[in-house]
């Protein structure tokens, strides 16, 4: 019998194809007058549709969001939120504008409403990061969690593949840590399990038709059933790892969390064999690290650091980065292990 205090913060969901249509709405019902839209650049044009949308409510666009939210990004998106008095964020796009979002909400308030268009899941949850000087700090507060998330599958229909794939495990891992986290319950387990079952399945789905919208659906269910698992637990060496090598290195992120996740399962399976029985379970596959490692590869991602432009010489200082501090993982953190684990990780070494 497992004891556990269970406590799960969640925005309100509005999901379907063409629920974009509802920010208006939903702006209005946290009673919001004047919303920041906010993307990348490359989204701009998704911004524009967003402002002709919210109408009046529209005070502004930041179009310049960035991936692991530079604070010197954060700082000039909070001259565009000043200076238009706003009362509402609008998060369209992938992790890193929910991120920006985030970080802008963390000292202000300021309520989100994120629209995700990449299976990211953070708009689930209550983890925020922010890079400065070269190093990515995280934290947790409630004050960056959205109120609103409006999941419309539509929006997903021009991402690409590869990036859908890489997408799809970054949500994935979100789960599987969530599997062994010292603080998970039963219910936290159903979403994990689910989660991942429903991104794994979309991918194949995805690679043979990229516009089918039933699959970018289920894929936005998982991601937000995996986005709920992190939002509940501790997570821990996988996302330490991601954290410290997007953040001081300037990896890309998702295709990040899709080469370290493999390493960091083969790292911790003795430790948890449970957890590891379940996500095999739930991948189809006998193994958790080789699945999720022949998931990637079966669907074309990179499957190590090399791959996504790591530098080797660089491995020994990320393992004295990671080392640093303290967070919940089932095995304890080995200076020697962990640096073999960053070799294979480099190399793409398929876990057996």
């Amino acid at each position: 019998m497992q004891d556990f205090v269970f406590h799960m913060r969640m925005p309100r969901v509005v999901f379907g194809a063409g629920s974009l249509q509802h920010v208006k709405r939903e702006v209005e019902a946290i009673g919001a007058e004047r919303a920041v839209v906010l993307s990348t650049p490359g989204q701009a044009a998704l911004a524009a549709r967003v402002v002709e949308l919210l109408g009046q409510h529209a005070a502004g666009v930041f179009a310049g969001a960035a991936m692991h939210v530079p604070i010197e990004t954060v700082h000039a998106a909070e001259d565009v939120v000043q200076r238009v008095d706003a009362n509402c964020l609008v998060a369209v796009g992938g992790g890193s504008i929910t991120g920006l979002a985030k970080a802008l909400a963390l000292d202000s308030g300021i309520p989100i409403i994120a629209i995700p268009t990449t299976y990211a899941g953070s708009e689930m949850t209550t983890v925020y990061g922010l890079t400065e000087g070269g190093l990515k700090r995280t934290g947790r507060d409630a004050a960056v969690l959205p109120r609103c998330v409006i999941y419309d599958p539509e929006l997903s229909l021009g991402l690409p593949f590869a990036t859908s794939v890489v997408s799809a495990i970054n949500a994935i891992a979100h789960a599987a840590e969530g599997l062994y986290a010292p603080d998970g319950n039963p219910v936290v387990d159903l979403f994990a399990d689910q989660g991942i079952r429903k991104c794994a399945a979309a991918l194949p789905r995805l690679q043979a038709e990229p516009r089918d919208v039933a699959a970018r659906g289920d894929a936005l269910v998982g991601a937000w059933m995996c986005g709920v698992v992190m939002g509940s637990v501790s997570v821990g060496l996988h996302h330490k790892l991601c954290h410290t090598l997007g953040g001081s290195f300037g990896l890309p992120h998702a295709e990040l969390h899709t080469v370290v996740l493999p390493q960091a399962l083969a790292y911790n399976a003795a430790a948890a064999p449970e957890a590891m029985r379940a996500i095999a379970a739930a991948l189809g596959a006998e193994s958790a690290p080789a699945g999720v490692f022949d998931l990637a590869a079966r669907h074309g991602a990179a499957t190590s650091l090399k791959a996504i432009g790591m530098n080797e010489s660089d491995l020994d200082r990320a393992a004295e980065l990671a080392m640093q501090g303290q967070y919940p993982n089932p095995r304890p953190l080995e200076r020697g292990p962990l640096r073999e684990l960053l070799q294979r990780a480099w190399e793409g070494v398929r876990p057996s």
